[in-house]
């Protein structure tokens, strides 16, 4: 297959034009029309000579992903499954505002994308796994999901201003962006797979949606979160990119991440605890530590005083997630006025720490359960 031309860097590309003999302008107009356009043919780049347009076909491939399901509302939390050119599904997540994500205060959009067709460290409550392990996803897969829900967001606002259905899209409408600015301007990697088990071809990616030919999002406005593989934290904290680091803990001691994730066992949490130390003296940025509260295994108040520990030893903000129930697991989301005591417990203990309120529950919004569904429909369908 040829390769994607969004697996390319600008360097390369700028190689490749000057053995073709292209002016070095015609760089910065291809990559328009890819990164800001989000154009998705050759032939709708119509300030390149039809030649340079037939060479481009003749050498890389244009792949779009195709919108298989899509779940939620423009002014609500959105989840997109997406079929790749094999066949095979993925997830993004889409977050409207709020200023207890990822990124910094007044967020716009925060995207949550994936990084892998399924998932191989099998985490006992999440979907992801449940089907195994895949395959990575390529570089062009990844940046791809950013536009994919760009160019979905663009269509959505079009039809409202047609439609002008009520105030409330009025409002939405005079709130969104024009179609040459970024949709999306939070990134977390916390979708299907384990984003450091893909880690070239993660970072290469990363670097395009930073760059400002590519995305243009601020590198401290991505946000990797990992499962605690502590040879790539390792050498994350070299890269001289500013990611922010998340950790999906979930269990504040060895005996309940033991339970429920299996790489815990591989780096427990002395080493996870080293690793991200060490992370911290090259970085010098706070790290986040991901808690999704389930009922009956990590959400009982005595789980507070260890969490606290650990948060404070690694200078670490808390973010509590209430569990989103998976068909076919046994797991369920603790009662609200039960995280709220969580929290406070936190708080109490003078532990910086957010709970995530309400953010997709209702649109199967727990990784890689959307495409679990669809494959499984699939699977039995004539």
């Amino acid at each position: 297959m040829l390769p994607d031309i969004k697996s390319l860097t600008r360097e390369e590309l700028e190689a490749q034009f000057k053995t073709w003999q292209e002016p070095a302008f015609r760089v910065a107009q291809l990559l328009d029309w890819l990164y800001a356009r989000r154009v998705t043919t050759w032939d709708a780049m119509s300030n390149l000579p039809k030649t340079l347009r037939a060479k481009l076909g003749e050498t890389y491939s244009l792949h779009i992903h195709e919108l298989a399901r899509k779940q939620g509302s423009p002014d609500t939390t959105q989840k997109f499954l997406w079929k790749l050119a094999d066949g095979a599904f993925i997830e993004s997540v889409l977050i409207p505002a709020n200023p207890a994500l990822y990124g910094e205060a007044s967020d716009r959009h925060t995207l949550c994308i994936s990084t892998q067709v399924g998932c191989a460290y099998g985490c006992r409550f999440c979907a992801s796994g449940l089907d195994g392990w895949k395959r990575n996803l390529g570089i062009h897969e990844i940046v791809e999901q950013v536009l994919a829900v760009e160019r979905v967001w663009e269509g959505q606002m079009r039809e409202a201003r047609s439609a002008i259905l009520d105030k409330t899209v009025e409002s939405n409408i005079a709130a969104a962006p024009a179609s040459s600015d970024r949709v999306v301007n939070n990134i977390v990697v916390m979708g299907m797979g384990e984003p450091l088990a893909n880690y070239d071809n993660l970072i290469a990616a990363l670097k395009t949606l930073n760059a400002p030919w590519g995305g243009g999002i601020g590198a401290r406005r991505i946000t990797i979160s990992t499962s605690g593989l502590v040879p790539q934290i390792r050498k994350l904290a070299v890269e001289p990119m500013q990611f922010r680091l998340a950790i999906s803990l979930h269990g504040a001691t060895d005996e309940v991440r033991n339970r429920i994730m299996p790489v815990n066992k591989k780096y427990p949490l002395h080493e996870l605890t080293g690793a991200c130390e060490d992370y911290q003296k090259v970085k010098g940025r706070m790290i986040t530590l991901e808690y999704i509260l389930i009922a009956g295994i990590n959400d009982a108040l005595d789980q507070t005083r260890p969490l606290a520990m650990l948060a404070k030893k690694l200078n670490a903000k808390v973010n509590l997630i209430p569990y989103n129930k998976v068909e076919s697991l046994p797991w369920v989301r603790p009662a609200e006025e039960v995280c709220e005591r969580f929290l406070a417990a936190l708080e109490k203990l003078d532990v910086t720490a957010t709970l995530r309120r309400e953010k997709g529950g209702d649109i199967d919004a727990a990784c890689g359960q959307l495409r679990l569904k669809t494959e499984r429909e699939l699977a039995v369908s004539p």
